[in-house]
């Protein structure tokens, strides 16, 4: 197989070194670089510190492709420009051009803000330098995107740090020269996408070696990701053949389990049942706080669909709001299979929808006793067509146990909307 140019991504910010923010560009830029046929080796996340930011820029740029973000303001701890400069062993020189179009930009702002330029123009000098052979891609305010090929032959493209700038100004690095000599003739992978819900990752990794495992220029990676197994498969140039015959044995020995062949979540699936069947869809949530129908919501266009939802957390909720009755809670308790039944009766009938899921459990850490412990979560959906229930014993921390009641709700949902009934699909393997 033809190898394919390597890309390492640096992701700079003290911030995200110390944890106060998650990182998003690096596993976007990783994502891009595979769709334009490059090779991600890795996500380097570095702080400010010069040392510590040159070393993991000089390594980079061993790499075909170094992608960079952040460290581009008019701050002093924005030395990114500065420090690849240094790595690459190239001539740092002020662009005048740049500057002049940074420096109306500052103006408007100090304008603006009624505050003199002078404050500003410190600022501005220092984000129109730039490595010799460097062109700019585009302004993020006054930070400037830069494309240039470094002494090592590697392509440098260096983005601001905002996720929304970085991605604004990422079809320019593209389109860029230097890019498009590197992408000449560069073929990205082919990929086969297998989405599961209720089976274990080892039932799916003794599928894929029955399967006759990957190999030969298919790359199969299994991943649990949100309560749900994702199966990828890479696919080289020249293998779909060989990516064709196991994708058809995986999904033959997978088939019970298997819930999508793309990229869309659960919600959207849901969704678009809900619509082809003309349906209202309604959530009543106690233990998952509203996640349902965040995950609902989240899709755009959901309102179509969608009604809306009531979260009943206190008793005294699920009676006024979702005509819980009184009696019921007292024999059965709020927490129970009844609960969630009438939850579910209770927000079709209240917000006039024809299919509801509700959700009522113990996410802890506190709250479990023996005969209700932690983890314990009760589902119910209630439709046209009849009804699904499902209890869990769910393990983790509360934030695990409510995004898996969550995931659980949503393919619960799916099942009835399906018309299936098929215990596969409601009651996931953990293990």
């Amino acid at each position: 197989m033809t190898r394919r140019p390597r890309a390492v991504v640096v992701v700079t910010g003290s911030e995200l070194v110390r944890g106060e923010r998650t990182d998003r560009n690096g596993p976007f830029l990783a994502g891009e670089a595979l769709r334009y046929g490059l090779e991600p080796a890795r996500i380097t996340i570095v702080g400010d510190a010069p040392a510590e930011l040159e070393a993991a820029l000089r390594e980079a740029l061993k790499a075909d492709a170094c992608l960079v973000s952040g460290g581009l303001g008019p701050t002093h701890d924005d030395r990114t420009v500065e420090l690849l400069a240094r790595a690459a062993g190239m001539e740092l020189v002020v662009d005048e051009a740049l500057e002049r179009e940074i420096e109306s930009i500052s103006r408007a702002v100090a304008e603006r803000l009624r505050r003199p330029y002078a404050d500003f123009a410190p600022g501005v000098t220092k984000q129109a330098r730039r490595p010799v052979s460097a062109v700019s891609i585009g302004l993020a305010g006054t930070a400037p995107g830069l494309v240039f090929r470094a002494p090592t032959g590697c392509v440098v493209v260096v983005l601001p740090g905002p996720p929304g700038e970085l991605r604004r100004l990422w079809p320019n690095a593209v389109a860029s020269e230097p890019m498009r000599e590197l992408l000449d003739g560069t073929r990205p992978p082919g990929r086969r996408v297998l989405r599961l819900f209720g089976v274990s990752e080892s039932a799916v990794a003794r599928a894929l070696e029955g399967a006759g495992g990957d190999g030969e220029g298919v790359e199969a990676t299994i991943c649990a990701r949100e309560f749900e197994i994702h199966v990828d498969l890479m696919v080289e140039p020249g293998a779909e053949a060989r990516a064709e015959a196991l994708d058809l044995a995986l999904a033959e020995r997978l088939e019970q389990w298997l819930f999508a062949r793309d990229e869309r979540r659960v919600e959207e699936l849901v969704l678009s049942l809900a619509a082809a069947r003309g349906l209202r869809l309604a959530t009543a949530e106690s233990c998952t706080g509203g996640m349902v129908a965040a995950r609902l919501t989240d899709v755009p266009g959901s309102s179509a669909s969608f009604l809306g939802g009531i979260v009943a957390y206190a008793d005294d909720v699920k009676r006024t709001e979702l005509g819980v009755p009184d009696e019921l809670l007292a024999e059965h308790g709020a927490v129970s299979a009844e609960a969630a039944a009438a939850m579910a009766e209770g927000a079709r009938e209240r917000l006039g929808a024809d299919v509801a899921v509700a959700v009522t459990g113990i996410a802890g850490p506190g709250g479990g006793t023996p005969e209700k412990p932690v983890g314990l979560v009760y589902l119910h959906v209630a439709g046209p067509d009849g009804s699904l229930r499902r209890v869990l014993d769910l393990p983790g921390e509360r934030e695990q146990i409510r995004m898996r009641a969550t995931v659980t709700a949503l393919h619960l949902l799916r099942a009835l909307l399906l018309g299936s009934h098929d215990e596969a699909v409601q009651r996931p393997r953990l293990a």
